[in-house]
């Protein structure tokens, strides 16, 4: 079954351009050209990627992931962006992409990431992971149950366990997980993070979350 691209990018050449190459090597790409039809084909179909261009009409691309990450939805993104400071890419990623490519880009670099972040998604369409244990998390409405009881965690915490299941046995340093869990208006608590790790481990094993010191954790996922 071919996996399903969502592209939002409001130049009609490269988005056929785009299009064409992907699918040529394999994939179905879906077009859209302004962010309010991107964000409802999420919700009407089946999407396996999002290519996510910023600068669009009717609602930017930060504010379509950012609107869809709040609602639950946790299909991988790559933004495709002429946007190039340190402000613009820290604004991505607290928004919940996974990558981003600056314009302008060689398609087969393109073509690396998407199936790069496509190896490495984890359960991305799963609405339930089991943990291990009878312990299953619910991916839409973030909650952790043991049999038919619920586990009670901070809403960073249970942020924190999506980031790790969404990174299998990569190393995420200190930075990304504080740009990911914490908004612009808060200040990250280092401590915060050591209570939120051991809360995580209490659940679901100490071993299942590595740290490495002085640079971050690492969840193990065999």
């Amino acid at each position: 079954m071919k996996k399903t691209v969502l592209l939002l990018e409001d130049d009609r050449q490269l988005n056929d351009t785009i299009r064409q190459f992907l699918e040529y090597h394999g994939y179905e790409v879906i077009p859209a050209y302004d962010g309010l039809t991107a964000q409802e084909t999420v919700y009407e179909k089946h999407i396996d990627l999002m290519l996510l261009d910023i600068k669009v009409p009717e609602l930017d691309g930060f504010s379509v992931l950012k609107t869809l990450r709040e609602n639950g939805v946790l299909i991988p993104a790559i933004y495709i962006t002429s946007l190039n400071s340190v402000e613009d890419v820290s604004m991505g990623f607290l928004s919940g992409c996974e990558d981003y490519i600056r314009k302008p880009f060689a398609l087969k670099e393109l073509l690396v990431r998407v199936e790069s972040l496509m190896k490495r998604n984890y359960g991305t369409h799963e609405d339930h992971l089991v943990l291990g244990e009878g312990i299953v998390f619910d991916l839409k409405t973030l909650t952790l149950t043991k049999g038919n009881k619920k586990i009670t965690l901070k809403r960073k915490e249970l942020k924190l366990l999506r980031l790790f299941l969404r990174h299998p046995n990569e190393l995420l340093d200190y930075e990304y997980i504080f740009e990911a869990l914490w908004e612009y208006d808060e200040a990250p608590s280092p401590a915060s993070l050591r209570t939120y790790i051991k809360s995580i481990r209490s659940i679901i094993g100490k071993e299942k979350i590595e740290t490495v010191k002085n640079i971050g954790y690492r969840f193990v996922q065999e």
